[in-house]
């Protein structure tokens, strides 16, 4: 076990603004475990978990130890190895998938412990939604095949809030809706939603995907939209038909185009992320149509677990993700960066919007 773990954070105000931190590892309290933080995908998702982590509280799921208030540590989806426990049926040398700090290690208080993995239930996760807070036995978990450990990370977290997106929406009849317009159709939460939705639902809805110009040709290759359509020609859209709109982007300047453009004829506005992070905000002064929803998945989750249980649950989305995630394997080629030093450049890359969307990355601490 290291002596220490490495951290990497970033100024909450100015998310640019990065540093490392070195901890020394702790000793365990009865219950805990310490897991190494193999590697880990860093995507346009995780800038929204900064976003927003003061209104919604992303920053509170790191923050369990004395710190300075002005950094915080941004959540990842990755892969982590217990390498000491304190917890009865954890043991040293099972792995996980489950949420991460981007560090070398994450010290978890195990509880609710099964056969699948557990829960973390240190801290103020009892106050926090449970989906965050579970880590899955790699040799239990329905969605788990070892070549697909990087399809996993990138798109695991997002697949399953385009799954239950997708449940949403037919469960309420699409809002009346014979069109539905995803915006950031390049992200990866709206090429699942698009995928399901033109898979399951196709002969009810016409899936609209909107795209930057310098993104609509990768986004026609997938085929998961019956059409695709530049920020720029939204007043091209047949306006006459009744339309949902599902708001990956959280950009108010598009958000208003389609309020504007749709008026009554909008019957949904649901905002669901903010992957164009720099242009967030606005709520619908003014603006024609619905009053803008926003989405969050963990709730609706919690929803159809009750529902379903939790083995049904995640059984369903293992049955949807089986169809999905080959294709995957066809749009987006993975680099993979190892090392404490050359995580912060991915990060600015990252942030600044500027990989292509046929390009992700996987990242690790350890050299």
């Amino acid at each position: 076990m290291s002596a220490e773990a490495v951290e990497f954070e970033v100024r909450k105000d100015k998310l640019a603004e990065t540093r490392l931190e070195k901890q020394a590892a702790p000793d365990l309290a009865p219950g805990e475990v310490l897991l190494k933080v193999e590697r880990f995908s860093l995507t346009a998702n995780n800038i929204t978990y900064a976003v927003f982590g003061d209104a919604m509280r992303y920053w509170d799921f790191f923050s369990d130890r004395s710190e300075e208030a002005e950094f915080g540590r941004i959540p990842v989806w990755g892969f982590g190895e217990v390498v000491a426990s304190n917890a009865e049926g954890v043991a040293v040398g099972k792995r996980f998938y489950g949420y991460f700090p981007m560090s070398t290690h994450r010290v978890a208080k195990a509880g609710k412990i099964s056969e699948h993995g557990f829960f973390d239930v240190s801290g103020v996760r009892g106050e926090l939604a449970p989906v965050y807070s579970q880590f899955m036995a790699t040799e239990s978990d329905p969605l788990y095949a070892p070549e697909d450990e990087d399809q996993i990370m990138l798109f695991r977290p997002l697949f399953t809030t385009s799954f239950i997106l997708d449940d949403w929406l037919a469960q309420n009849d699409f809002f009346g809706a014979s069109t539905v317009i995803l915006s950031s159709a390049s992200s990866k939460t709206s090429l699942g939603l698009a995928f399901l939705l033109k898979n399951n639902r196709g002969d009810k809805v016409k899936v609209v995907g909107l795209t930057s110009g310098s993104n609509k040709d990768f986004v026609e290759s997938t085929g998961c939209y019956d059409d695709v359509v530049t920020y720029d020609a939204i007043s091209g859209l047949d306006a006459s038909v009744p339309a949902a709109f599902v708001d990956m982007a959280g950009n108010s300047s598009v958000r208003a185009d389609i309020h504007t453009h749709f008026k009554d004829n909008l019957k949904l506005s649901s905002a669901v992320g903010g992957t164009h992070w720099d242009s967030v905000g606005g709520g619908q002064d003014g603006l024609p149509g619905p009053q803008v929803e926003l989405f969050f998945a963990p709730t609706h989750i919690e929803r159809r677990m009750k529902d379903w249980g939790g083995q049904g649950f995640q059984s369903r989305v293992a049955d949807a993700w089986k169809s999905f995630i080959p294709e995957t394997k066809k749009w987006i080629g993975v680099v993979h960066t190892s090392g404490a030093g050359k995580v912060e450049p991915v990060y600015q890359e990252v942030l600044g919007g500027k990989t292509p969307p046929n390009k992700a990355h996987i990242l690790s601490l350890w050299d």
